[in-house]
């Protein structure tokens, strides 16, 4: 969430970055948000009159006890008696305030970093790099994936939905020989700087919170409610929250994860759109990597994960381009994003396969993340700061395994293996009938 105190240092700058957001009612909310904050101080006000009085009453009823006059001092414990109540009241409006403040803040997405691009829509969002690879095709390269991949037995999404209901994948022999090799290519690529893990699938809800992903996607996850768990959407959440509520050293940062996962998305009102063959499905393996960080660090992260990323799909010889998601179409919890999407020549289309996002110290603030910085000499200085946190999809299985089996299909309808994936194919250099 955004730093509450921004509300009353800086509200017109909140107001203005927010606006660039374009989302109808934000403001009114940012409003609310601030007015709630107003009423917060001055229930510390005059709760802590109220202290201040108790403690000055406490002081004259014993002296009085002292003095023999028993009736005046019992009169200031009637008031001292009246004066608790009074706090107890107030403790209780404060306490429904910051509730009303949190569930508001909760919803008020980041503020866009002051370079993001503006725009209302993904229309908007400008190409910065490419395209990379061609973007004329052969005839045989028009064919979509499920096509191909249903002929040559490596996609079999009608027993998936048998078996789990609509918007459902599932892939067979080399098919999910190839789905597995791309995470582990994933993977290795990204060993070099970042530690593997294996997180929990099933979280609690305070760590979907953390992430970002409630209350607002809440209709797009999946909820087991007699546990109170949520599968995970990706592997970035559980990643975020593994060192919630924890301060750690500067002398330690930046922390760079990495996790290979199933992720899960309910996809609410996505039916009937890219939901055939493997483009928009409710379960799919992904690669994800993450790194806390110091505001110092984060900007030359974010260029590494991006480069990161770019490497993983140009070493699978896909035509691609990057493009800098502007403001209106960034996601709620977002500071800057870049995008790399793929041109699949089956389907004709541009699909993004890898989101690359700095959140500032958005996502810190409600898992409670923070590092203490050190002076030259070593020493801790006073006072702790909410960590920077980054994620992006390293490689994303589902459009990717799709795009290759349309850019690779050769014209007698085999798939030929990138040579890069080569190495996890079990000797498979060619998928054929």
């Amino acid at each position: 969430m955004i730093d509450q105190r921004l509300l009353r240092t800086d509200l017109d700058g909140v107001r203005a970055a927010l606006a660039r957001r374009h989302a109808a009612g934000l403001l009114a909310d940012v409003d609310a948000a601030a007015d709630l904050d107003a009423r917060l101080i001055d229930i510390a006000g005059r709760r802590d009159a109220i202290r201040a009085r108790v403690n000055v009453i406490s002081k004259e009823v014993g002296q009085l006890r002292r003095n023999g006059d028993v009736g005046a001092a019992e009169a200031l414990q009637a008031e001292s008696r009246q004066l608790g109540d009074d706090e107890r009241a107030l403790a209780a409006v404060h306490d429904e305030v910051s509730a009303s403040l949190r569930d508001l803040l909760l919803g008020i997405p980041n503020l866009p970093h002051p370079d993001a691009p503006d725009g209302q829509d993904e229309r908007a969002n400008p190409v910065v790099k490419g395209p990379i690879g061609p973007t004329e095709w052969p005839e045989h390269l028009r064919t979509p994936h499920w096509d191909t991949a249903t002929a040559l037995g490596i996609l079999d999404n009608e027993r998936a939905v048998k078996v789990s209901g609509a918007m459902f994948t599932m892939q067979r022999g080399a098919g999910a020989t190839l789905a597995r090799a791309l995470c582990q290519y994933g993977l290795d690529l990204n060993a070099d700087a970042h530690e593997e893990i294996r997180p929990p699938s099933l979280v609690t809800t305070a760590t979907l919170t953390a992430a970002g992903q409630l209350p607002k996607f809440a209709d797009d996850a999946y909820a087991i409610e007699r546990d109170d768990l949520w599968c995970i959407p990706t592997a970035e959440v559980p990643l975020t929250s593994i060192y919630a509520g924890e301060t750690l050293d500067d002398t330690q940062l930046p922390i760079r994860m990495m996790a290979h996962s199933a992720s899960y998305r309910r996809e609410a009102g996505s039916a009937g759109r890219d939901t055939r063959g493997m483009l928009r499905a409710h379960e799919f393996d992904k690669v994800e990597i993450l790194a806390l960080a110091t505001p110092e660090q984060a900007p030359a992260l974010l260029d590494d994960m991006v480069a990161r990323a770019e490497r993983a799909i140009a070493g699978l010889g896909l035509t691609y381009r990057i493009i800098e998601i502007c403001t209106g179409d960034m996601g709620q919890s977002h500071h800057r994003s870049f995008d790399v999407e793929v041109h699949a020549p089956g389907v004709d289309s541009w699909l993004e396969v890898s989101s690359i996002s700095w959140f500032s110290d958005y996502q810190a603030r409600r898992a409670d993340i923070r590092f203490r910085r050190h002076d030259d000499d070593g020493k801790p200085r006073k006072g702790t700061e909410f960590v920077h946190t980054l994620n992006g999809s390293a490689l994303a299985v589902p459009r990717v395994w799709a795009a290759i089996v349309e850019t690779c299909r050769n014209e007698d309808g085999s798939v030929s293996v990138p040579e890069a994936l080569q190495p996890y194919m079990r000797g498979i250099e060619r998928i054929e009938p």
